[in-house]
């Protein structure tokens, strides 16, 4: 955090001088290890076996905060007797298909809800990344489901916690991660002993726990331990999922991602949602605790916001106009379709992908089989100039005078040329003015949208084919100003939070969206940010005039709500759980909720309300339901459906690994996303021969000069200047057994690229012994490629495609390599190098990965 968010990283020097006791977990001893309490170097891609020793910690000594576990969480809540863990079946769940590679999770259900419907194959959401859109709502559990309050029931969720995690001992997490068992008990005897009634503790994390097979599991177990002892919805509390840059979590919450729609409503699916009716149950789920249950007026204000007069109650508010998934639409897919020749066009903004996406061979000979491609970015790119100084120039495989791409460059406007918002790891919205006019021929997105679009609408104007309806009807009246017609943001925002059609009235609240075509919202969760008529985004009321939750400095979605969840500040009664940790309680006076942050509940509801029989919806919130979005009003220890790969976090190796499992005969995730395709070679791991071919690991990250790929900061020269050449870290002990020479050269081969970087010998890689043997990791920042001041061979060229299933992303933090001294050769001996690893690895023939690595079957029984 120290190095790549040095902003946040701040606070958390300000709690430690005020007593926070700091641990880091890294590969890699850091800038944040300088400043940390105490440093645990790990196996890189072992993160569950450690946080899993944590929840055992907790469980087997009985730490956990039993009051708010009880109330708060599904540990009381009992599974189906159908249901058979991982631990049973050697690495697996009940209910997988080993010919699909996917999961029935018909036995993952509470007890009593096994056939509720609802619950879609999970191939097929896997390749829509259906993990996605469940982060937000959730999948389909009936609002009310048997519960044992004494948590005896040995298929309550309590006792298939503590049978699930009884192996992962401090012993295994040592055999596992290669964490010494002292360190573990340090960290877990902190954790736990500054969590509870009075204390709260914070779990940080960012792209190291998510750009994994098993990213979404590993965030999973982190919120499991945040659950039992009382962290979340808590001041002090919560897990911050830190973004790499200024607007991430806005670009997911209005999303540049093919499968979902503004405020995480998700795309309609061909085959599940032909209607419009359709695809609105499937996200509100009738019968379900929440505020899901007002999906349908979420999704008409959405189409209204889109569609404008031509979107009516009669034509389903122009749902036929939405596009529809038939499968995998992700990055990894479109690029392996470009390479097949699938792919015409292909417009580039804020991306650069010929160094900053793994895979990059993949990425750019995709990029060379286009018929023309537009780039839109601050400099001249990597992926605007890929076809005349990448790699494969050199190799002879893509040839400048031939390749068919038709490159337009654009220029862009940077952050301080446009006004607009962003939106910040916190969900926090700040407003931006714009600070000096772009140069030349630079625009704003906004911009280049508005006028694509006018131009497009102009060009089909007199057209009468069905086709172009979608494009013709839609509401394009933004205002503009200036010499060069310029959108408004101010009023795009003003559109985003959402507005009473027949007044104009800005919405104060998403409470106020209606399903009757009355209101237009271009993004719910977003509504309030223009409550009243004021851009509440552009506050910035200094801290000293206000008290510590800050209400006034920017705005929060939802509902300038700072704090997720926060009716579990306070017990079951309303009342705050210590007053040190007082942040939101009921006023029994008032007959209302109140506190220092927006109250993440229905002002009005007391804590003693219960709803009815067969109430559904907001209705059934019952006074003591603190997750409200939630379709059980719960906080899940344990996923009933949703996750596709199983309903517990469990330890799977990373695809690519030196070491068989030590925890289970199953090898990696099974339901990891493979790409069969003769460009995506994947290292052998145990137990496939040959591993030993690609002996050591890598992992990959960033450094405070650089900006991600480096797209900016290689052009910067005081950046250039601060960290000017590519390189890999190594430890001594590596160095020696290679012949690695500090400040020489040396190059990694894996089973798709070789690379080279200057060697630096350091003791911030520490060997680790794992099951009786020295793993040796290796580290490269993944700033460089051939354009800007500085330049340097790219480290996602060795970086293979293998997805998490629920969300597609890539397993970008662990490979396997070989290390030699010496600069990789050039040309046709670069691609022999390649080629002679393969064929000794085994690559050089059509292989299936094999994904299923253990003989038990889903029914408990040995094959």
């Amino acid at each position: 955090m120290a190095e790549a968010h040095p902003v946040g990283f701040q606070w958390v020097m300000e709690a430690k001088k005020r007593g926070a006791k700091v641990f880091h977990v890294d590969p890699r001893f850091t800038r944040t290890s300088a400043l940390a309490d105490t440093y645990l170097p790990i196996r890189a891609g072992t993160d569950i076996a450690l946080l899993g020793g944590v929840v055992r910690y907790i469980l087997e000594n009985e730490l956990d905060f039993r009051e708010y576990v009880l109330a708060y969480t599904n540990a009381a809540t009992v599974v189906s007797e159908d249901f058979v863990d991982s631990e049973d079946l050697d690495g697996l769940f009940s209910g997988f298909n080993r010919e699909t590679r996917a999961y029935d999770q018909t036995s993952w259900q509470y007890a009593g809800q096994e056939r509720d419907g609802g619950i879609e194959d999970t191939g097929r959401e896997r390749d829509s990344a259906a993990g996605l859109r469940h982060e937000s709502h959730g999948m389909p559990v009936a609002a009310v489901a048997e519960r044992d309050e004494t948590l005896r029931h040995p298929r309550c969720v309590y006792q298939i916690l503590k049978r699930h995690f009884a192996r992962y001992t401090p012993e295994m997490v040592e055999r596992v991660c290669g964490i010494p068992q002292e360190k573990f008990l340090e960290l877990a005897r902190a954790w736990t002993e500054n969590s509870g009634r009075e204390r709260t503790g914070a779990l940080v994390y960012s792209v190291g726990w998510t750009q994994h097979s098993v990213g979404v599991q590993y965030i999973r177990t982190g919120a499991i331990i945040q659950l039992l002892l009382g962290n979340m919805g808590r001041p002090g509390g919560g897990i911050l999922a830190l973004r790499g840059h200024a607007s991430i979590q806005g670009s997911t919450d209005i999303p540049t991602l093919f499968n979902l729609l503004p405020g995480y409503l998700p795309m309609p699916h061909h085959a599940s949602h032909p209607t419009f009716q359709q695809w609105v149950d499937s996200i509100r789920h009738p019968g379900q605790k929440g505020y899901w249950a007002n999906a349908r007026a979420y999704a008409a204000s959405l189409l209204k916001a889109y569609w404008g007069d031509a979107a009516t109650p009669e034509n389903d508010f122009c749902y036929g106009y939405l596009p529809r998934m038939t499968g995998d639409h992700g990055t990894y897919q479109q690029v392996l379709n470009m390479i097949d020749g699938k792919v015409k066009g292909y417009f580039l903004l804020g991306q650069n992908p010929a160094v900053g996406s793994a895979h990059g061979k993949a990425q750019r000979l995709g990029m060379a089989n286009l018929d023309w491609m537009v780039v839109r970015d601050l400099f001249m790119i990597d992926s605007a100039t890929f076809w005349r100084n990448s790699p494969e120039v050199e190799t002879g495989e893509i040839v400048p005078e031939e390749c068919r791409t038709e490159v337009f460059f654009l220029p862009a406007a940077s952050h301080v040329e446009k006004e607009g918002t962003f939106t910040q790891t916190q969900r926090l919205l700040q407003w931006r003015e714009k600070a000096v006019e772009p140069p030349g021929d630079a625009r704003s997105e906004l911009w280049f949208f508005y006028h694509l679009g006018r131009r497009l609408r102009e060009k089909l104007a007199g057209s009468d084919k069905p086709r172009d309806r979608a494009l013709l009807d839609l509401a394009w009246d933004y205002p503009t100003h200036g010499p060069y017609a310029e959108p408004s943001a101010d009023a795009v925002l003003r559109e985003i939070n959402g507005y009473e059609v027949a007044t104009g009235r800005p919405l104060s609240t998403f409470t106020e969206a209606r399903d009757d075509g009355s209101t237009a919202v271009g993004c719910w969760i977003y509504t309030g940010v223009y409550k009243d008529g004021v851009n509440q985004a552009a506050r910035r009321k200094p801290r000293h005039e206000q008290d510590w939750v800050a209400a006034e400095w920017g705005w929060a979605w939802p509902a300038n709500r700072r704090t997720l969840y926060n009716r579990a500040s306070a017990d079951p009664e309303g009342r705050p759980w210590s007053e040190r940790k007082k942040y939101v309680w009921w006023d029994a006076d008032k007959g209302e909720w109140t506190g220092y942050d927006v109250p993440d509940f229905e002002k009005s509801k007391p804590p003693s309300y219960r709803p009815p029989p067969g109430a559904a919806g907001v209705e059934a919130i019952a006074g003591d339901d603190a997750f409200i979005m939630q379709g059980d009003g719960k906080g899940w220890l344990y996923a009933p459906t949703g996750v596709l790969d199983g309903p517990l976090p469990t330890h799977y190796e990373p695809p690519e690994s030196p070491m068989r499992n030590p925890m289970y005969g199953q090898q990696g995730n099974p339901m990891r996303k493979i790409y069969h395709h003769p460009v995506n070679r994947i290292n052998p791991s145990p137990p496939e021969p040959h591993s030993q071919v690609y002996p050591y690991v890598f992992t990959v990250s960033r450094l405070t000069e650089h900006h991600t790929a480096g797209g900016m900061s290689r052009f910067v020269r005081p950046l250039a200047e601060l960290q000017p050449e590519m390189f890999v870290e190594v430890s001594p002990e590596l160095a020696a057994e290679v012949g690695l020479a500090h400040l020489g050269w040396a190059h990694l081969v894996s089973g798709r690229a070789v690379i080279e970087a200057k060697v630096l010998v350091t003791d911030r890689l520490t060997p680790l012994r794992v099951e009786g043997r020295v793993i040796h990791q290796v580290w490269l920042p993944y700033h460089f490629g051939p354009q800007g001041m500085v330049t340097g061979d790219s480290v996602n060229d060795l970086i293979g495609i293998t997805l998490d299933p629920n969300v597609l992303i890539q397993e970008s933090k662990v490979g396997t390599c070989d290390i030699r001294p010496g600069r990789r050769p050039t040309g046709p001996a670069l691609l022999d190098l390649v080629a002679e690893y393969q064929r000794r690895a085994g690559l050089t023939v059509e292989r299936d990965v094999p994904i299923v690595t253990t003989d038990a079957g889903t029914d408990g029984e040995r094959e």
